[in-house]
């Protein structure tokens, strides 16, 4: 029987990566210049890696393998703001694209790994499945024994095919997701113990019929968070991932599953893993209220409660406006929560970030220190409300705002960027639409977050990784919106029933 050949020496990785969060209830289309506009590196080009460097687990991969001495060819990457459903000829050219890199990379050499950064939960036109499909065409690319490793977003919905592609599999634990570097060292370290000779390593999946939104800063989700780690590093099982699943996208794959990548010596073991952990994940989820998200108006209450209790000294109450969270899709520009808070007559707030480039750009013009009527906002669809006519003064404008996104050393721009005062509410809007990751956003256009009493995110989870430092307190409100969590009332047409919370389902952790 011939030896296996051992490699030593630095090993020269393949990276890159494709990243879109699909939601196939947005009012907002994708299109090439949705990724162009983010984040669009090719291969070579020093400008762009630059930028892709600061993207979670792509960026990473560089400094772990870096590390390690290894080389690394960057492939190319892209990612966009979550929205609607990739078209079919823009997912096929990007896949398309990395193919023909990863094609080019091995022909100039040997390549030893492939590292590809994925979400998960990316769903294009003709494709429900793109990971699993990009991944499936990697795999008939590299041959049967190249190792291949893959890092999700616990908010992808995990699919056989994704599987079946033979890639080992690992997705953030944290949300806030502020552990990817952590999983990229897991991941490489057990892809170079494969790609120097060790055993194969294999990703087991077994899906769990609930879906939601389960932040991880809170018990009981802390605790089932901290409870995976004592499955790792015993009985073959080299790493567990809980992936919640991402709601709105309407795909039969959608809902939560477990993935278990073990070394094949006990597949029992694996088995019981995988059935343990989904059984605890349906317990926790299933079995009580977990962080509540209020209806509007219920939420301001509890806000002004929360205001009315404060000690001298203590920080604001946030208040996450997250059914316009575009992290998930929505559009960024709704205003039912800053019309309900003038209705009210709530003093001392900030909120933003309002994406609303038209108003800003006004805004801008008309400069710093000029009072002027302005429509605000509600400008996409029913589901952002109607435009708010407000009289302001514009007291900051920028346009070199950049605020931490996932990544902890994030740079995200944040486009032209006006802050507007209206009686004591500061409200900001900008010009690229994203989340409010930081107080940045605020901070930088000299909103003073520590004499506000009420601070308004458009966020729904990730932005307690910076304000939870400078804030008394949280409300998550449930305002209407694109990200609203009356799933029954979504139009649902390929999801797999019955999971939770649409129907009732029976104990066992899945199937």
């Amino acid at each position: 029987m011939k030896a296996k050949l051992v490699k030593t020496g630095p090993l020269t990785v393949f990276v890159a990566g494709l990243v879109h969060e699909t939601n196939s209830f947005s009012p907002l289309p994708t299109s090439m210049r949705s990724f162009t506009n983010d984040l669009r590196h090719r291969a070579g080009d020093a400008a762009t890696l630059a930028r892709a460097r600061v993207l979670p687990a792509y960026g990473d991969l560089f400094t772990v393998a870096e590390g390690h001495g290894d080389r690394v060819i960057d492939g190319p990457t892209a990612g966009a703001q979550p929205s609607g459903p990739v078209p079919r000829v823009v997912y096929e050219a990007l896949r398309d694209e990395l193919l023909a890199d990863l094609a080019a990379a091995m022909a100039a050499g040997p390549v030893d790994m492939v590292v590809l950064t994925l979400h998960g939960a990316m769903v294009g036109q003709d494709h429900p499945d793109c990971e699993g499909d990009l991944l499936t065409h990697v795999r008939a690319q590299v041959g049967p024994d190249m190792p291949v490793g893959v890092t999700l977003d616990l908010h992808g919905n995990a699919t056989q095919a994704m599987v079946d592609s033979g890639a080992v599999i690992i997705a953030c634990k944290e949300y806030p997701h502020t552990d990817f570097l952590a999983r990229m060292a897991e991941l490489y370290t057990i892809l170079s113990a494969m790609a120097r000779g060790g055993p194969k390593a294999r990703t087991h999946i077994r899906k769990v019929p609930v879906m939601g939104l389960f932040g991880t800063t809170e018990q009981p989700m802390r605790g089932f968070v901290d409870r995976l780690a004592g499955h790792e590093g015993r009985d073959g099982v080299l790493s567990v991932s809980m992936m919640h699943g991402f709601i709105w996208a309407d795909t039969e794959h959608t809902g939560a599953a477990v993935l278990a990548v073990s070394d094949g010596s006990d597949p029992a073991a694996v088995e019981r893993t995988l059935a343990t952990v989904a059984a605890d994940f349906q317990a926790v989820v299933t079995g009580g209220p977990l962080q509540t998200r209020l209806p509007l108006d219920q939420a301001l209450d509890s806000a002004q409660a929360l205001i009315a209790g404060r000690s001298d000294g203590q920080g604001p109450v946030v208040l996450a406006d997250s059914s316009d969270n575009p992290g998930g899709g929505a559009a960024c520009d709704s205003t039912f929560v800053l019309r309900a808070i003038l209705e009210r007559g709530i003093q001392d707030v900030a909120l933003g970030m309002i994406w609303d480039p038209q108003a800003a750009l006004i805004a801008a013009d008309a400069g710093v220190g000029t009072r002027l009527p302005l429509r605000i906002g509600g400008k996409i669809g029913p589901l952002s409300g109607d435009p708010v006519d407000l009289e302001v003064m514009v007291t900051a404008v920028r346009d070199d705002i950049r605020q931490r996104g996932l990544a902890t050393d994030g740079d995200d721009p944040i486009g032209l960027a006006v802050a507007l005062r209206a009686g004591s509410i500061d409200i900001v809007l900008n010009s690229v639409r994203q989340q409010t990751f930081s107080p940045s956003c605020f901070t930088e256009l000299g909103i003073d977050l520590a004499a506000k009493a009420l601070v308004v995110v458009k966020s729904t989870q990730h932005f307690r990784a910076t304000f939870d430092a400078i804030s008394s307190a949280t409300v998550y409100c449930d305002a209407p919106g694109s990200l609203n969590l009356n799933l029954a009332a979504l139009p649902y047409r390929h999801l797999r029933r019955p999971i939770w919370p649409l129907d009732p389902i029976a104990e066992g952790g899945g199937a």
